[in-house]
């Protein structure tokens, strides 16, 4: 008998125990969710929005064909398959790129592609604008704002990469961006995104937009690629 009621007395406390252990469970389930394999949070995460390169939350913006913008706002994208000059040239006057600069005369950027620099050391590869101080700046084509930077020789300048990722905008000596601009940031033709200046190795009393385009090598770095002549590419 007393055998007995020992062992009731053993099976009670371990039935409350198993009893409290589901209940806790239950909870943690409730209230965390089921384990999930690494796969699938990880996937997660990068579906989410990212704060920090695209606005606050709730408002993430899609990404670039086939990929995604990494958190410095810079988009990476695969190479895509090289282009005869003169095919990178069509493609782009098929474009119908706008002028940086509102009223900017066309025919003042012949030459200026080929124009040495540095006691003839290096070429232009670019053109210059020339605008008042505080001229707006305009996006030249849609695409997204690969990278604020200030250099010692350009000054504030603005990258940007065209939307299918193939080509880069480059603007430099600007007064100052415009406001709220970030890297990462999608941006349309036309829209404003900065403004003529002398900042850099500008001369101080000649304000305007040096402007360049290049085509993006297979790393696809902002900073790297073919240049291609503006003039070309505006001329009628």
């Amino acid at each position: 008998m007393r055998t007995r009621a020992r062992r009731r007395g053993s099976v009670i406390p371990a039935i409350a125990a198993a009893f409290f252990i589901g209940m806790l469970a239950g909870w943690f389930l409730k209230s965390w969710g089921a384990p999930q394999p690494a796969e699938l949070r990880v996937s997660r995460v990068l579906s989410e929005p990212d704060v920090g390169a695209r606005g606050s939350a709730g408002t993430k913006e899609p990404d670039l064909p086939g990929d995604v913008v990494s958190t410095t706002g810079e988009p990476r994208i695969g190479p895509a398959e090289p282009l005869a000059a003169g095919a990178v040239m069509e493609l782009l006057r098929n474009r119908h790129l706008r002028l940086p600069v509102d009223d900017a005369s066309v025919e003042a950027m012949k030459g200026g592609f080929e124009e040495r620099r540095d006691a003839g050391r290096r070429g232009h590869e670019a053109v210059d604008i020339l605008a008042p101080r505080h001229t707006p700046v305009r996006a030249v084509d849609d695409g997204t704002i690969a990278k604020l930077f200030n250099s010692r020789a350009g000054g504030i300048t603005l990258y940007q990469y065209d939307s299918t990722g193939r080509f880069c905008y480059y603007y430099a000596h600007l007064e100052r961006y415009a406001v709220g601009l970030k890297e990462g940031q999608r941006v349309a033709r036309g829209q404003v995104i900065g403004f003529v200046g002398t900042s850099g190795n500008a001369p101080p009393n000649t304000p305007h937009l040096h402007f360049a385009v290049f085509e993006l090598d297979a790393e696809r770095r902002w900073w790297e690629g073919r240049a291609i002549d503006p003039y070309l590419i505006f001329r009628p």
